[in-house]
């Protein structure tokens, strides 16, 4: 596959205020990148009424569906990307049964908290992802925060194993999480560049901005892994989190779609 064009982001790149990301974290820019930027997160401490509540992504027993919009399209380049690892499968590759509902945008989710037991291998699935040392399983999931939804990568090998891209760093997220798991059945990651929604596809849904802006899952290649992260179209590429750091991709890189 073609290398990526990669930046990490400092601090100053983001809107956020939270007080969890002032650790000082000033990566060097690649001048070949244009900046992108999102909106940080609200600091739990800063909870006041009349925020928008813990939003319920769906479980099981509790389903439910909305309509989804796109505006960029993918090309066709983007389009022929192939990401190499678990998880990616053709349209062909494990049609889901005649009849069966449509899940909900959001897929199922296990709702998790720092201090929650992880769940077993039953529950949680194949990874779609391993981390460097090749056998460490890492998830995808989204970090609840007060104000805003955002995806992020789960190691159970890691304390605590929710990390968030954040203002240049990789945010260590205390608190509620919700795992989504890897449904190759009715799930496929699909390249694409630039924030693009590829033309046709359905991306699972994976949170949204403050200021209301969704977003979605991504995955992207750092150093040789493939790590989950977060997209959106406002974004123009992917974030995620490695290596203590946040690495902003613009080109080559995946998002989760449903078949």
């Amino acid at each position: 596959m073609a290398r990526p064009r990669r930046r990490s982001v400092d601090s100053s790149s983001s809107s956020s205020s939270s007080s969890d990301s002032d650790s000082g974290h000033k990566p060097k820019k690649d001048k070949k990148d244009r900046r992108s930027g999102h909106a940080g997160f609200p600091t739990p401490a800063h909870h006041q009424s009349g925020h928008t509540p813990v939003p319920q992504f769906p479980v099981p027993l509790g389903a439910h569906s909305t309509q989804h919009q796109t505006t960029f399209m993918a090309t066709e380049a983007d389009r022929q990307q192939q990401f190499p690892i678990g998880g990616q499968h053709r349209d062909s590759d494990h049609p889901p049964p005649y009849g069966a509902p449509a899940p909900p945008p959001s897929g199922y989710r296990l709702p998790l908290t720092t201090s929650s037991a992880f769940p077993p291998s039953e529950q949680v699935g194949r990874p779609p992802c391993v981390d460097a040392d090749g056998r460490s399983p890492v998830f995808i999931g989204s970090a609840i925060f007060p104000n805003s939804v955002h995806p992020c990568k789960i190691a159970p090998n890691l304390s605590p194993p929710c990390r968030v891209p954040y203002g240049g760093g990789e945010h260590e997220h205390n608190g509620r999480y919700d795992l989504l798991p890897f449904t190759p059945e009715n799930m496929e990651w699909v390249a694409t560049s630039y924030g693009r929604i590829p033309a046709g596809r359905r991306p699972v849904e994976g949170g949204y901005e403050e200021h209301g802006a969704k977003l979605y899952h991504a995955l992207a290649e750092v150093n040789g892994v493939y790590v989950p992260g977060k997209t959106g179209e406002h974004l123009g590429g992917c974030n995620v989190a490695y290596g203590g750091g946040e690495h902003v991709i613009q080109e080559n890189y995946a998002i989760l779609c449903w078949k």
